[in-house]
């Protein structure tokens, strides 16, 4: 399966690493850490889709490492689902209070682990998407004020030479008409002559002829 999710899976126990990785190996990508810090730095190496965290860590908890993720910006939207040992109604309080997403027991039910993963992946799915077309929207905002500054500096009194015809833009420099107004704003220019212009040229033309 092509450009897998991909899931950290945390716990200082190899038996259960192993459990989880046959469960979830076929549909995503696995990666692990054994501890609190470990899991911190693997974090900001693969930056993965989900998280799969124990409580019980040989350093810090569980719970401390989900604070450290979530007061972080760049990793605050990633799912995290507890997956532990410690089964009071206390317990699954705290973490999802901090921010875990769901709070499953030891021993899992691999079954529900599945639907349960898949479920918060879909939804963290939908709101990447919806996230990037409100991005998309603030940039083409952004672009069409930016586009609307550009006109605005053709309005008022813009200096030009009554010779040559070139502008004055506010660094003080010259530029040729036809360039300014590309550079300020959305024109597009196509050229032909005025009936003016055009009698000119043509009187030009019979005089090298005579």
């Amino acid at each position: 399966m092509a450009n897998k999710f991909s899931i950290l899976a945390v716990d200082d126990g190899p038996d259960n690493i192993l459990l989880i990785a046959s469960a979830l190996e076929d549909e995503y990508d696995i990666f692990v850490a054994l501890n609190g810090y470990d899991a911190i730095s693997q974090l900001k190496e693969h930056k993965p889709d989900l998280i799969l965290l124990d409580v019980l860590l040989p350093d810090i908890n569980g719970f401390d490492v989900c604070k450290i993720i979530k007061s972080n910006e760049a990793f605050a939207d990633i799912p995290i689902i507890f997956l532990t040992a410690m089964d009071s109604r206390e317990d699954t309080r705290i973490g999802l209070g901090i921010g875990g997403i769901d709070y499953l027991t030891k021993p899992v039910d691999l079954d529900l682990l599945i639907l349960r993963v898949r479920n918060h992946i879909e939804s963290k799915q939908r709101n990447d998407l919806v996230k990037e077309q409100r991005d998309l929207l603030v940039r083409q905002k952004e672009e069409l004020e930016a586009a609307l500054a550009r006109v605005k500096q053709l309005e008022g009194i813009i200096p030009i030479c009554s010779y040559c015809k070139k502008i004055r833009d506010d660094q003080n420099s010259w530029h040729q008409l036809e360039q300014y107004i590309s550079d300020n704003s959305e024109a597009v220019f196509s050229h032909g002559a005025c009936p003016t212009c055009a009698r000119k040229q043509m009187d030009m033309i019979r005089n090298l002829t005579l």
